[in-house]
């Protein structure tokens, strides 16, 4: 059976899918997902660099993923996107004429953020490899504040370590992040695409334009992705994990069974949204630094950031194609 919106099903089973069925579950205090006001002094606009171009990409929704300040296939291709957008050579690279559309947003590549009480709560600990153990769990919560503050400002956390050295991340520190927080919404969209090829997903207005692009894990030789048209049927935020290893190819055979809890640490991440492909969907993930890179189980995997601006972008019945 497919997973369906929290909505119209309060309980779900266990069912076939690219990894495993997810289903609805409340926010617990250690996953919840609305994050207090994020406090912000803003600082000079900085020199042209790469972590600028990723956060100005960032806020345009034509994302190159976990901002690192580094060169990679993923800037190139939101750089490629973006210049189609804006009806400029789509060569993937900073040149004078995208700088220049780049910075009509004129807005500073790092804010200072004051570290509340809840940034810093936890409860924050480390999870057990085991799935068994794992299942056992009350939440799949966030490891470590770096990592809450990662996925909060879709940074590496290694970025954020290197801008702030020698800074205690602890109630009241005041430490410098990408200014991402307050970027509008993407526009209203007509329909979804995923791009297999390109290991993307994408946003298009009623005219076809693009208006927003991610990058996406989007399957393997094992699991391949759906090619055709499909829609959105339901969305699930903080979803259960149902792991079954007998629809994992390269599973361990000892496993058994388990019902994961919810968390930025699940396997689906923090949201779940299904299509009308049987046991297809589009989620998000632990692993943000790998998203675009790397294969997956046959479904659509994006950033925990991501999958939630989606969650709010799209509806149930949107078209959805996923092509070659």
């Amino acid at each position: 059976m497919p997973i369906h919106s929290p909505l119209d099903i309060p309980v779900l089973l266990l069912a076939l899918l690219c990894l495993s069925a997810p289903a609805a579950a409340q926010s617990s205090s250690s996953t919840d997902t609305v994050a207090p006001p994020v406090a912000v002094t803003q600082e000079p606009i900085e020199k042209p660099s790469i972590l600028r171009a990723q956060v100005l990409l960032d806020r345009a929704h034509f994302s190159s993923g976990e901002i690192d300040g580094r060169k990679g296939s993923n800037l190139r291709k939101a750089l490629a996107a973006f210049q189609r957008s804006r009806g400029l050579d789509d060569d993937g690279k900073l040149g004078p004429d995208t700088w220049e559309q780049l910075e009509l947003q004129a807005v500073p590549t790092l804010v200072e953020y004051t570290l509340l009480d809840a940034d810093v709560a936890g409860p924050f600990e480390e999870l057990p490899k085991e799935i068994a153990e794992r299942a056992k769990l009350d939440a799949l919560g966030y490891t470590s504040v770096a990592e809450a503050l990662g996925e909060r400002f879709h940074a590496s956390p290694k970025l954020l370590a290197s801008l702030n050295a020698d800074i205690a991340l602890e109630q009241g520190a005041v430490i410098r992040v990408p200014n991402v927080s307050d970027a509008p919404p993407p526009p209203a969209a007509a329909q979804l695409i995923v791009d297999r090829s390109e290991r993307t997903l994408l946003l298009a207005a009623t005219d076809g334009t693009i208006i927003a692009q991610f990058p996406a894990s989007t399957g393997s030789k094992h699991d391949p992705l759906p090619i055709g048209l499909w829609k959105i049927t339901g969305i699930a935020v903080n979803p259960d994990f149902y792991y079954n290893p007998a629809l994992f190819w390269d599973a361990d055979p000892s496993h058994s069974k388990a019902k994961l809890p919810p968390g930025p640490n699940n396997p689906v991440g923090l949201v779940w949204i299904d299509l009308s492909k049987e046991h297809y969907g589009i989620h998000g993930t632990p692993e943000p630094s790998r998203v675009g890179k790397t294969e997956s189980h046959g479904c659509i995997r994006v950033t925990n950031w991501t999958a939630l601006l989606l969650s709010k972008a799209v509806n149930t019945h949107l078209p959805v194609v996923l092509r070659e």
